[in-house]
């Protein structure tokens, strides 16, 4: 009897442990998939040809810390930075719309690309700052929805950019996106894991959860 009993037990476990790897392999799957899919069907809107594009009123600045957690400068801000005077002073664009973080009362993300944007020659109004850039999402619909631009230039790194542009081809924004350079690929590698389940996070707030931004507030006229 105990026989037969540790014989069931065995082929149970052995079912629960193909059961988990198949249900592994297909969530990887679905992970792969779904990168690969925004990926796919934002290239098109992507240049890191200064020379061919398009021109446009406004470049949303996509925020980022500027320094690291070892204090170190951040090289993904300052990739976006450049990236971002590069377009303004090659006329590509008028004003520079910098959205980022600013939960906390000593933590500014726009405040901190603005300075350094006037300090590369830029004039302080053709800047904007969008205090409420929380996450992707908010940036980018914020930028139609409160600061009324319905075209617009994306700055940030590649893997940024995609998701980003996807965002604004669901609330129909006409989109296109400028590279910034990508760093070393140590600082790239961390990043991507991340991405894979940004993406994930994505298609749940767009498909499932409909996901506004946390805050729209009043116009904000770019002249």
């Amino acid at each position: 009897m105990r026989k037969s009993l540790l014989k069931i037990w065995s082929h149970l476990k052995s079912l629960k442990m193909k059961t988990y790897i198949s249900i592994s392999a297909s969530s990887f799957l679905v992970v792969i998939i779904n990168y690969q899919v925004v990926s796919y069907y934002t290239a098109s809107a992507i240049n890191s040809d200064l020379v061919s594009i398009k021109q446009t009123k406004v470049g949303v600045l996509l925020g980022t810390s500027k320094y690291l957690r070892t204090g170190s400068t951040n090289p993904f801000y300052d990739h976006r930075i450049k990236a971002a005077i590069d377009l303004y002073f090659a006329g590509k664009i008028k004003y520079i719309l910098v959205s980022g973080d600013n939960k906390y009362h000593n933590y500014n993300e726009p405040k901190m690309m603005k300075e350094d944007l006037i300090k590369a020659g830029i004039p302080s109004n053709a800047i904007y700052l969008d205090y409420a850039g929380f996450r992707t999402l908010d940036s980018i619909v914020r930028a139609k929805e409160v600061f009324g631009q319905h075209q617009i230039i994306i700055i940030s790194q590649s893997f940024h950019c995609e998701r980003a542009l996807f965002i604004a081809k669901q609330f129909d924004i006409d989109a296109y996106a400028y590279l910034a350079k990508d760093p070393s690929p140590d600082h790239m590698r961390k990043v991507l894991l991340r991405e894979y389940l940004a993406r994930i996070k994505l298609m749940i707030d767009i498909y499932i959860l409909n996901t506004k931004p946390k805050f729209l507030g009043e116009k904000i006229t770019i002249v």
